[in-house]
């Protein structure tokens, strides 16, 4: 018999093995894996009672909170398919999501309810509160559902900075391999079956997690489901709070605190150098219990790895290379003073590789530019988008099927990966492609700038002209001659920033992912940008 692998079949085995272990906590409320199977199988019923069934989709639109866990694994008992929702979209996104998916059913968060019923009033929904109790309180807490398969199917709706969101369609054999820890990203040791997983987490300590981003975004889905499964505890917060977090981090005894990038590490680290009110001095905080930080999704500078590493010298930082599309990509163990050439140089992942324009893995140490690419276990495609499935998914020169999401990138001689950055945004100035990664590193190095995305507007002479939008420190100033001479002693003339636009915030998704179609409005419509006619 073949050995599958299913989410909530392993979510289950760990309820199992560890029953009274805190599987998850939130602000107010907390479960047990006992627990929280016990309550999932009662939503589940409930759902079912709805007419939720397998290969139907449910939508979670919630903060983060132990309601949409429970969700999560409810659906997943039913073998129907939980759809994430972007909880900022406005209405004709909303409605967009809604249409594209498919939805069956909603769960939803009580202050989303007005935005919800207005793009899909007829769409039965559970409000979380009274009536969700309410729902469950009417069920079996049994575990009396019918068999699943490998092949049942999870769908992460990803994107929406450069376009429409769009769901990535896996298996749950793929995924877990992918994205679930089935694939050892050091060593590249497979899970051979389901209870290698209990194998894993009885060879260590229960670890208590904290996924700082939303759980509508895929790297903290995966954390929490991938530390489920070996029985460890996943702490939550609805949002992002700097101070927060540490306060979080000391009263929880949280021991590995996981990122998305700058957009966190820079508020994070100020924060510990800030009182939590403005009227109270510093007191500081016991964060011994931490010992690592992992980052994932986007850029995370070398200048915050480094204040992170000058504040916790014995620090286990990583930073991963990865994409909803192409799984986990790769890993690097983080050390101080490292030159970035863009993106993270990593470890390369199994079946991991880069391919030319011609589909042909790049060799080490080339220097040729290609396109990130995984073989192996990846999606079925996208929902509802045999176009873009087509041009996503490949049959590479050696006959393989790969996934290419479009991030670029190139392998050194020694076999490690440089991830330069996603194709869709790089910037075509007088025939030279730049990344903006890059030249957001190097800003982010500049003692003036507190955040930064960069894009290419038009430009008569160079077709695109690179454009720097920053948010500075508080007080600084910032002038477009001094950004030149920073980038200068760190980049290449072609890839130095020729326009700046300053701002007061720098606008990103909730989860750190930096919103490029307003960074390029901005740039090319903002009165105050600053313009430098000559070649920089």
């Amino acid at each position: 018999m073949t050995t599958t692998f299913n989410l909530v079949d392993l979510f289950e085995q760990a309820a199992d093995e560890w029953p009274d272990r805190i599987h998850v906590i939130d602000e107010h409320q907390q479960r047990t894996f006992a627990e929280m199977d016990a309550r999932a199988n009662r939503l589940a019923h409930h759902l079912a009672e709805q007419g939720v069934g397998p290969g139907d989709h449910v939508g979670i639109f919630a903060l983060n909170r132990v309601e949409w866990v429970e969700t999560l694994w409810a659906v997943f008992k039913l073998r129907a398919v939980w759809i994430n929702i972007n909880y900022r979209y406005v209405e004709d996104e909303l409605a967009y999501l809604f249409n594209d998916a498919g939805l069956h059913y909603l769960i939803v968060e009580p202050e989303f309810v007005e935005r919800a019923r207005a793009v899909a009033p007829a769409l039965p929904t559970l409000v979380i509160g009274p009536d969700y109790e309410s729902a469950l309180a009417d069920q079996s807490p049994q575990r009396d559902f019918g068999q699943r398969s490998g092949d049942d199917l999870y769908i992460l709706f990803t994107g929406g900075t450069t376009g429409m969101p769009k769901g990535v369609v896996w298996r749950h054999d793929d995924v877990v391999m992918a994205l679930g820890g089935g694939i050892d990203l050091r060593t590249g040791e497979t899970m051979q079956h389901p209870e290698d997983f209990l194998a894993k987490g009885r060879n260590g300590f229960m670890l208590t997690t904290l996924p700082v981003a939303p759980l509508m975004h895929g790297a903290t889905q995966w954390s929490l489901m991938g530390q489920s499964f070996v029985g460890n505890c996943t702490v939550l917060r609805a949002r992002f709070d700097p101070h927060e977090v540490w306060n979080t981090v000391e009263q929880l005894h949280v021991n590995l605190l996981m990122i998305t990038g700058d957009a966190m590490a820079r508020p994070l680290l100020d924060a510990l150098d800030e009182p939590d009110e403005p009227d109270e001095p510093e007191t500081g905080h016991d964060l011994s219990s931490l010992f690592a930080i992992s980052s994932s999704a986007v850029l995370f500078s070398q200048t915050c790895k480094d204040r992170f590493l000058d504040r916790f010298p014995n620090l286990v930082i990583t930073d991963a290379v990865g994409s909803s599309e192409g799984g986990a990509n790769g890993l690097t163990m983080v050390s101080r003073g490292t030159v970035m050439k863009g993106g993270p140089t990593v470890s390369v992942a199994r079946d991991s590789v880069v391919l030319d324009d011609y589909l042909r893995p790049i060799a080490a140490g080339s220097g040729v530019i290609g396109r990130l690419a995984r073989c192996g276990n990846i999606p079925i495609g996208y929902l509802n988008d045999p176009v873009k499935t087509a041009a996503t998914f490949v049959t590479g020169a050696d006959g393989v099927r790969y996934v290419i999401p479009g991030d670029f990138a190139t392998i050194e001689a020694d076999g490690s990966l440089t991830l330069l950055g996603r194709g869709s945004v790089s910037i075509n100035t007088g025939g030279e492609k730049v990344f903006p990664e890059e030249i957001e590193n190097a800003l982010k190095a500049h003692p003036g700038v507190l955040d930064a995305v960069v894009v290419g507007v038009p430009d008569e002479r160079w077709g695109e002209r690179v454009a720097a939008v920053v948010q500075p420190v508080a007080g600084a100033e910032v002038t477009l001659d001094s950004i030149q001479t920073h980038c200068r002693v760190h980049l290449a003339g072609y890839k130095v920033p020729r326009q700046l636009t300053l701002v007061e915030h720098v606008v990103r998704s909730p989860a750190g992912k930096s919103d490029y179609r307003w960074a390029k409005r901005v740039a090319t419509d903002s009165p105050s940008s600053s313009e430098s006619s000559g070649s920089a």
